[in-house]
């Protein structure tokens, strides 16, 4: 029987009634309830969770419109993923304008979510690459959207958390590639600020940057990671092999895997792992976009107490000094994750106004849940980053104030607007209903 939960595992809810179309065009929405939509359950938080109303199983609805190989233009409907996009279209030379970390996510998700990955400094994010899609609202209308018809709607949906409606297709436009082989560069960096000057010069000399950063060091040591920088390898004669396989993650791991003193030596040994200053490699496009993609149910490692996800973002003048203060505050709370990624935002304008990327420097954390300890940590970073002006990804949040996300995203009310009053999530009542700090 399929469960329906976020990627984290927390919070841990069970929705009130599912419902699971196989046509977009017999879709109905009997009122009264409260619907959401909900794909491959691969945000992390509440944002994908309704547990007082019915979620609609969208994955059914997975079949491909229209692909013009000319242009690369291609139409959908909302429930396709993109590893069933890469299978099919990736032999043609064909690949995703944006991906983040995981293949197993729909368009219906990539959208609302607004998906940013590591190219934001050339290609913005998903919803920058969408020209068009349909909207049914609970009343029954179908809108189609873009940046010329219903343009509002067009952009209170990207990145608006599914809470406009229902995304039933979309249409956007494809990137040829040379090859499925990323020429991938990695350099160590000991500090903040080398990390950044690496970042300065990578923009324009690769498509693709991204960081890993030990955030369970101290002193002299904090700060270090591996600067990863690549481009498509050219070919002419570019060879595709679908690493469609995964290793299960047959149990939910015991608390003892999950320790300061584990994450400590998992920090150090990947460090470590690369013995010169600077390494060249090939790499297969799937380990190189989804490297925890190979491991099925791989949120299983994280035992039955599920672990939360922190991303925020700070502006570039908080730049070395606030992100400093961040890894710090992780470290002397013994709560350091296993894998810290580390990039910095372009400023390619987002299409959706409430979209989480903006300019500045990104780092997202996995933490293992340990109840209050886990939450007063993240409070205290939330306090960081609401005094620069910073802010958090609400798809990767299951925490966050009322007070919180109004900092973040100051367009909020005028998204508001456009929320289908029939559609709500746990994470909008949250946000919507809790205490002041």
């Amino acid at each position: 029987m399929k469960t329906y939960q976020s990627w984290g595992r927390y919070p841990k809810f069970i929705p009130h009634k599912v419902i699971r179309p196989n046509w977009r065009d017999e879709i109905t929405l009997p009122l009264p309830a409260e619907y959401l939509c909900y794909g491959l359950g691969r945000s992390y938080g509440d944002s994908c969770l309704n547990s007082t109303g019915t979620l609609i199983d969208t994955t059914e609805l997975s079949k491909i419109i229209r692909f013009n190989p000319e242009t690369g233009l291609l139409c959908c409907e909302a429930g396709l993923s993109i590893a069933e996009i890469l299978k099919e279209y990736m032999p043609h030379g064909w690949f995703v304008p944006v991906t983040p970390g995981t293949k197993f996510i729909t368009i219906g998700g990539a959208i609302a979510n607004d998906i940013h990955g590591k190219n934001h400094h050339r290609a913005g994010n998903f919803g920058n690459h969408v020209s068009r899609f349909e909207l049914l609202r609970s009343t029954g209308e179908r809108f189609i959207c873009s940046r010329s018809e219903n343009p509002d709607l067009f952009s209170a949906t990207i990145g608006g958390l599914g809470l406009t409606g229902m995304i039933t297709w979309a249409e956007f436009q494809m990137k040829k590639i040379s090859s499925p082989i990323i020429e991938c560069e990695n350099i160590k960096f000991g500090t903040i600020d080398e990390f950044l000057a690496l970042s300065a010069v990578s923009d324009a000399r690769f498509e693709y940057s991204v960081a890993w950063v030990d955030c369970a060091s101290s002193g002299r040591k904090l700060g270090r990671g591996i600067f990863m920088q690549g481009n498509h390898k050219s070919s002419d004669n570019p060879s595709f092999k679908w690493q469609g396989n995964q290793i299960p993650f047959p149990f939910e791991a015991p608390d003892m895997m999950l320790t300061s003193l584990t994450v400590k030596a998992f920090n150090l040994l990947y460090y470590n792992k690369q013995v010169s200053k600077i390494q060249h490699t090939d790499v297969d496009f799937d380990p190189f976009f989804y490297p925890l993609d190979k491991i099925h149910n791989w949120n299983k490692m994280y035992g039955k107490r599920g672990f939360l996800q922190y991303q925020m973002v700070i502006p570039f003048e908080s730049g070395s000094k606030v992100l400093f203060e961040i890894l710090r505050k992780i470290a002397d709370a013994r709560e350091g994750s296993f894998l810290a990624v580390l990039k910095t935002f372009g400023n390619i304008q987002a299409a959706g106004m409430m979209s989480f990327p903006r300019p500045g420097i990104t780092l997202a954390l996995d933490f293992g849940f340990n109840g209050e300890r886990t939450l007063k940590l993240l409070e205290n970073l939330d306090a960081i980053v609401r005094e620069c002006g910073g802010a958090v990804y609400p798809a990767k949040d299951a925490r966050m104030s009322n007070e919180s996300f109004k900092r973040y995203f100051p367009r909020y009310e005028e998204f508001s607007k456009y929320i289908d009053p029939n559609f709500s999530s746990d994470f909008w009542k949250r946000v919507t209903t809790s205490q002041k700090i």
